[in-house]
């Protein structure tokens, strides 16, 4: 598997990590903000998957939900900010990213799923999730249940709700991780460093579809999560859309208006995809599911497949998070491999 954090990114945002981790950073150069209001002061105002939310003062016991998320709060310095975080542990190694003065620092909850029970056991005063992201109506998580018991929510931008049933995606996922970005800049008062993360992987996106195919010379990649009968992938609003679009491939699931969701197989044979990306976590591990993609006879016949065109790339580069980037120079660098 290709390591998706290249030397040049990796250097800056471990510089950022190191630089400013609990750090608190003025928003401008010269102590003022664009109201001319002085050092930031709160209230501070942000828009959250529609909804207006005032914060007073920065939260200082955040609770996050999954790897992403928590590598958010990381990759912005806030850990001093966090209670602790809940996540499986089938995420990979943590001792070797930018961030792992973050996870040394900050209590590893849980490996279960979050429950209201932990939340109120940290003394949250925030919770850090999404849809699906450890929100779910059907678990009794939901962000009107935790306000109800006095804790407030911030919901990640990819899981938003679109008002068509429980399908989410509201914006371009990198553009919901830039949002993000911004909204806890603005929240936790360190929108510099918001700013110079943004700047960076705006950068190295750039620098990636510079080099990428365009046009009839992309090469058609499916995005495959898990599922046997069914396949679970990636529709328009999940991280792997912009991850496969801005690297140089086309996206045969770009029609699908959701996040991760469910399709046939005959759509995926009748698409043919020339690359398949497999999405690696879970007690299922990449090296299972090709097995799977390469011994599924209905598949025989799919390009990717005769000509044994499989990427891996790990679960914290697909979903929103400060390594989709990285994971789009990577997937790149194998797109242009393919495509000689």
């Amino acid at each position: 598997m290709p390591n998706p954090l290249r030397p040049a990114a990796l250097a800056l945002v471990a510089a950022l990590a190191l630089t400013g981790c609990g750090a608190d950073v003025t928003s401008k150069a010269d102590g003022k903000d664009d109201a001319g209001r002085g050092d930031r002061h709160y209230p501070v105002t942000v828009e959250n998957c529609g909804e207006k939310k005032s914060y007073d003062k920065a939260p200082q016991r955040v609770v996050t939900n999954d790897v992403g998320i928590t590598e958010i709060m990381f990759a912005l310095g806030l850990a001093d900010h966090m209670a602790g975080y809940v996540m499986p542990d089938d995420k990979g190694d943590m001792t070797s990213v930018p961030w792992k003065d973050g996870y040394r620092k900050t209590k590893w909850l849980s490996k279960e799923r979050i429950n209201k029970e932990l939340v109120l056991d940290a003394r949250a005063d925030l919770v850090f999730a999404g849809w699906n992201y450890g929100f779910n109506e059907g678990e009794g998580f939901t962000p009107a249940e935790l306000k109800r018991v006095g804790v407030d929510s911030y919901l990640l931008s990819e899981s938003c709700r679109n008002g068509q049933g429980k399908a989410r995606g509201v914006m371009p996922p990198l553009e919901a991780l830039y949002t993000d970005l911004r909204n806890l800049g603005e929240i936790f008062d360190v929108e510099d460093r918001a700013d110079t993360l943004i700047t960076a992987f705006r950068k190295e996106v750039a620098d990636a579809r510079a080099k990428a195919a365009k046009g009839s010379d992309r090469l058609r990649v499916f995005l495959y999560d898990d599922g046997n009968d069914k396949p679970l992938t990636s529709g328009a609003y999940a991280g792997p859309h912009d991850i496969i679009t801005k690297a140089g491939g086309d996206h045969i699931m770009k029609d699908l208006e959701d996040s991760w969701t469910t399709v046939g197989w005959e759509t995926v044979v009748d698409r043919d995809p020339e690359v398949i990306v497999i999405n690696n976590y879970g007690d299922t591990g990449a090296d299972q599911k090709r097995k799977f993609l390469k011994s599924y006879k209905p598949l025989a016949g799919v390009s990717a497949i005769k000509n044994d065109r499989i990427v891996v790339l790990d679960y914290v580069d697909l979903v929103e998070s400060p390594r989709n980037p990285a994971a789009i120079s990577s997937l790149a660098r194998d797109l242009r491999t393919f495509a000689r």
